[in-house]
């Protein structure tokens, strides 16, 4: 096994360096360190093991290692921060060459994996997954020319992979003409006519047996992972045409992650995978009102709120969101300040 271990970025000004960026445009992926403060991801810890089943416990044996965890927005704030914090939206900016206004958050969910002892548990098995793609389940289309990424995923480690392993396996893209990366990519489960199979040898038999020139394709593609050895607090930023895949935990043991995508805000056949966020206002906590006074502006925007100079706005419009928000602590200056330099008010 071949072993990734995070790099860190920038000290100063925790941005991604140039090199993690060219590794993210030309691999398909980057694992860094000292990306987000390790206070918020020691807070999010703390919430998740509260909120989840502990290992080997009988709860924890009915979970089938996959959603059902915390999904944006939920009731705990440190989460809510997390998803939309600052250094995650600087990174992807990075990525896609865009501004923060102009990228939507789409995913943002923490759930929990456990460590099974070793058997056979059908074809939708999370422990040792299929190599796969992720675009199927997040856009209704198909990904565009490599150079011309539409969406960052992302994975917030809240554990050590020493401590209870899963890393995640990842196929480096080697270059421009990699037969791997070839358009259209479409062997893999769940794709044009092949079933959705997640158990590793359920879905290499079933190619075997329909598909044997696919097959050989894929046991290259298990030849080259490597394999991310995450600490807490770790990121591993990757694309939904990179091969990856999950491996198993060590027996008895639980992962927490958090997974999040950020996409091009033109890229709107990129789904959002959870219920809207305007529906969480039925929430008798307030959650989503109360995040949406406390965040920037470009945090706002990244949830689909207008940007100060969006056409929208307009000096009633502005006047009316601030009586919605301002007795939760909604700042419109920013708002006012943009409409009176462009003469629109």
């Amino acid at each position: 096994m071949k072993f990734i271990e995070p790099t860190p970025v920038d000290a100063v000004s925790s941005e991604l360096t140039d090199l993690q960026v060219a590794s993210w445009r030309e691999q398909g992926f980057v694992l860094v360190d000292g990306l987000l403060p390790l206070d918020l991801v020691s807070k999010l810890v703390d919430a998740a093991v509260s909120r989840f089943p502990s290992a080997n416990s009988d709860e924890a044996a009915g979970l089938n290692d996959f959603g059902g965890g915390m999904t944006f927005p939920d009731q705990n704030r440190f989460f809510n921060l997390m998803s939309l914090h600052p250094h995650l939206l600087g990174a992807t900016s990075q990525l896609l060459e865009v501004p923060i206004s102009e990228l939507r958050l789409s995913q943002s969910d923490l759930w929990p994996k456990y460590g099974r002892v070793p058997g056979d548990r059908g074809d939708l098995d999370n422990q040792d997954q299929r190599m796969h793609l992720d675009y199927p389940n997040h856009t209704l289309t198909h990904p565009p020319a490599w150079d011309q990424p539409e969406a960052v995923e992302i994975i917030v480690y809240l554990c050590d992979e020493t401590d209870v392993g899963g890393a995640t396996a990842v196929v480096p893209r080697e270059s421009h003409d990699d037969v791997a990366y070839r358009s259209p990519m479409v062997n893999t489960p769940g794709v044009s006519d092949i079933p959705w199979i997640n158990d590793r040898c359920r879905a290499e038999a079933w190619f075997q047996k329909h598909h044997p020139e696919i097959a050989e394709f894929r046991t290259r593609l298990y030849e080259r992972e490597v394999y991310a050895q995450y600490r807490q607090g770790s990121v591993l930023l990757y694309r939904h045409d990179t091969w990856h895949r999950g491996t198993p935990l060590h027996p008895g043991s639980i992962r927490l992650a958090h997974n999040l995508t950020f996409r091009k805000a033109e890229a709107y056949w990129i789904s959002t995978l959870h219920p809207g966020w305007a529906w969480a206002m039925y929430q008798p906590d307030q959650r989503m009102e109360r995040l949406i006074a406390e965040v920037s502006p470009e945090q706002r925007s990244v949830l689909g709120f207008p940007a100060p100079g969006d056409p929208y706005w307009d000096s009633d419009k502005i006047d009316a969101v601030e009586a919605r928000y301002g007795a939760l602590g909604f700042d419109a200056v920013p708002y006012r300040q943009q409409l009176s330099w462009t003469g629109l008010n």
